[in-house]
């Protein structure tokens, strides 16, 4: 016999003179909720691993230099989060504007810096080839967490905000 918390059929509750009312279980807010802790676990789970990949890049061979590609993907949604909210104007229709298309050039500049700086390192043989790949996986987990993070939980803008 199941405890009566592990089913999932309809709750049957008696109110005064033998009357029942069915009660459907509880789905929808508690999926939603659920759903977004996964997203959370998921994602926290896939940042500490780029995270670890990155530091182990750096522990393995003893040269800490890769650690920079953390910070550069770290750094690199600022700009796009600091001009996002610039040139927005409520009677234009145009989706890009001077500002947010200069805070997306400076973030891609940053990514592209971000991949570029252990290939350049381990081509001017500054760290090992395997300290570079394991730095450019690791910082591309971190960045794409990063944007995946922004992505699931964007706020929707209503019409009347």
């Amino acid at each position: 016999m199941q405890p009566s918390c592990m089913s999932f059929e309809l709750k049957t509750l008696r109110v005064g003179s033998n009357k029942r009312r069915d009660y459907p279980p509880v789905t929808s807010l508690r999926h939603k909720m659920s759903a977004g802790l996964k997203t959370v676990i998921l994602l926290s789970f896939v940042l500490a691993v780029g995270f670890l990949m990155i530091i182990l890049s750096c522990a393995l061979w003893s040269n800490w230099l890769p650690l920079l590609v953390a910070l550069t993907f770290v750094i690199a949604p600022l700009p796009n989060a600091l001009f996002s909210h610039c040139g927005a104007d409520d009677f234009s229709t145009d989706e890009g504007s001077g500002p947010i298309d200069l805070g997306r050039f400076i973030t891609s500049i940053i990514v592209v810096t971000g991949f570029a700086l252990p290939l350049v390192l381990a081509h001017s043989e500054v760290i090992k080839p395997g300290a570079s790949l394991l730095s450019i996986v690791g910082g591309g987990l971190v960045y794409g967490t990063i944007l995946a993070y922004t992505a699931a939980f964007k706020e929707e803008q209503s019409e009347f905000d």
